[in-house]
């Protein structure tokens, strides 16, 4: 669903870089208190592998493709304001490097793929843990129906931006009628991806999920037939002790098969936004990429002949520089925590 440069005229696309500006300044103080030494490398990998799985277009209809958008799943594991960052930064990766989504529409693109998939997909993920049972199948239900309705809700938002200030006269009903379809199909995938990515993080470590903590699961015994809870261990190892190098090091692994190999066979149809403007005329305005000349222009290395190689060593390129912008950001922003912790403790020292 990157917006392309020419969709939403220049006042329109100055507002939203304006509503993006205040929304990532907010997502950068929330952050304080959402990272540590243990999450902020964490943030990091999350906005690679986001980056990473959305170069694996999946075909949802006939000559249509979709891709994860990634909000839900970034606010579930790493909390909601880092979750924003976290898309900020692989947007911002993307249209400087890669010439995807354009630069003017960057402010469209953090809004509808950021702002809105987070809030939406985290205040209903919010819900849905009170009301369920604590335990881990209902954090990863929780995760698909939140997914699930974060995507249709950021097509009705680009609907909405695209009312205010689209460059075409096509009727905002069909706009809309058309995002929302074809958005909901998009959604299951996103809804799937986001389940599997979340369930196998609390499967192994459950205390790095932002949105599972305080979920405990008991050890149960069978006794007599029956399960008991088994009595806690006298001296149990601190979760917050352990370290998260070996979840890292999976995650970029991963992150990088995902992008350098499997992305080969992703599929070439264009996804949902693409092919509703294509269909109903919005692409009209449409203008060249002011990064199309980027040696990364259209995820594939320049002067590389084999596509395969070429868009492999792209997607290992793009996980590489996300990881470093993201994990030396939130590395920035949890030193930030730190300062301020240190200040207050020596005011009230004073």
């Amino acid at each position: 669903m990157h917006v392309p440069d020419g969709f939403i005229n220049a006042p329109v696309s100055a507002a939203a870089g304006v509503v993006a500006a205040g929304a990532v300044a907010v997502a950068l103080r929330g952050a304080r208190k959402e990272l540590d030494e243990r999450t902020a490398p964490l943030a990091g990998l999350v906005a690679a592998f986001i980056f990473a799985v959305q170069m694996l277009n999946f075909p949802v209809a006939a000559g249509t493709s979709g891709h994860l958008l990634g909000g839900a799943l970034a606010a579930i594991l790493v909390g909601p304001y880092t979750g924003v960052l976290c898309i900020a930064v692989v947007l911002l990766m993307q249209g400087v490097l890669f010439a995807d989504g354009g630069l003017t529409a960057l402010g469209v693109n953090v809004t509808v793929m950021g702002v809105v998939t987070v809030v939406v997909a985290y205040a209903l993920f919010r819900g849905l843990v009170l009301v369920l049972p604590r335990t881990r199948r209902s954090v990863t239900v929780a995760s698909f129906v939140a997914a699930l309705v974060s995507v249709p809700a950021a097509a009705t938002a680009f609907t909405a931006i695209y009312a205010l200030g689209g460059t075409t006269d096509v009727p905002i009903g069909k706009v809309l009628t058309a995002m929302v379809g074809v958005h909901v199909l998009i959604g299951v995938g996103e809804a799937v991806i986001t389940m599997l990515t979340v369930g196998a993080v609390i499967a192994v470590r459950p205390d790095l999920v932002h949105g599972a903590r305080g979920l405990t699961t008991p050890l149960k015994l069978r006794v007599g037939g029956e399960l008991v809870d088994a009595a806690p261990a006298a001296r149990p190892v601190a979760a917050a002790t352990r370290s998260p190098r070996r979840l890292w090091i999976a995650g970029v692994v991963t992150a990088l098969v995902l992008a350098g190999f499997v992305s080969f066979y992703a599929s070439a149809s264009p996804d949902g936004l693409e092919k509703v403007a294509a269909d109903k005329g919005i692409d009209a305005q449409a203008k060249p990429h002011a990064a199309a000349d980027s040696p990364l222009a259209d995820y594939g290395v320049k002067d590389v002949s084999d596509a395969r190689l070429s868009g492999g060593l792209a997607g290992v390129i793009g996980v590489g520089a996300t990881l470093a912008v993201g994990t030396g950001a939130f590395w920035v922003v949890r030193r930030r925590r730190t300062a301020d912790r240190t200040a207050a403790s020596a005011s009230e020292t004073v």
